[in-house]
């Protein structure tokens, strides 16, 4: 038996879209640890889910104990890990799935790693914009303060830093809305996006 690639032979996403009625996108939410990213993002999967669209959502906790739990948080270890990431993404991308992710991906030089490996069309990036102030307010862990006494290194905002993405396609600050509001906000910039052009059952049941 001959070995040979076969992926060209799977069956292409435009496919899988069709049976889920969906246009599978990569949603990034972006920004300080405690600005809110993972709360919104798990706000916009149910809203989704809520209304027929299949979804994954991928963030720190289900990808850091799992497929990246032998990387740490040096940059080359972050950059590694969101290399990582976009593969994933990638994949669940090909299954036309709609996939959400939470990473606070502090750097251009990060973010642009994993829009090359998705590709421009496909990845729509929400900068979460909430102010150092109020996410260091919100941390019940403690770790800008531990941070900023000198026991967490490379802590982003702390003694790391987090570079503002040069051109998101979405911006939110979630100290200035509730979450309700953030999430129908949201919601509104990405249904345009996945919904299956001229789908009745999109602009209706949906």
């Amino acid at each position: 038996m001959d070995i040979y690639p076969s992926f060209d032979q799977a069956i292409p996403r435009w496919r899988k879209e069709l049976v889920l009625n969906q246009s599978a996108k990569i949603i990034w939410f972006t920004g300080l640890s405690g600005s809110g990213k993972t709360t919104l993002a798990l706000a916009l999967e149910k809203s989704l889910f809520d209304k027929g669209f299949i979804t994954q959502l991928l963030d720190g906790d289900n990808v850091r104990t799992g497929i990246n739990n032998n990387l740490g948080f040096s940059e080359a270890d972050r950059m590694e890990n969101i290399r990582r990431i976009g593969e994933v993404s990638k994949l669940f991308l090909n299954c036309g799935v709609i996939t959400i992710c939470a990473f606070i991906s502090p750097t251009e030089k990060i973010r642009e790693i994993v829009r090359n490996i998705i590709g421009e069309e496909d990845f729509f990036e929400i900068f979460v914009n909430t102010p150092l102030e109020v996410c260091e307010k919100r941390d019940i862990k403690g770790l800008y303060a531990k941070a900023r006494a000198g026991y967490i290194k490379n802590f982003t905002g702390v003694n790391a830093p987090f570079e503002v993405p040069e051109s998101p396609d979405f911006i939110i600050d979630t100290s200035k809305y509730s979450l309700e509001e953030c999430t129908s906000l949201v919601l509104k910039s990405v249904l345009p996006l996945v919904c299956k052009p001229n789908s009745l059952s999109c602009k209706v049941s949906r």
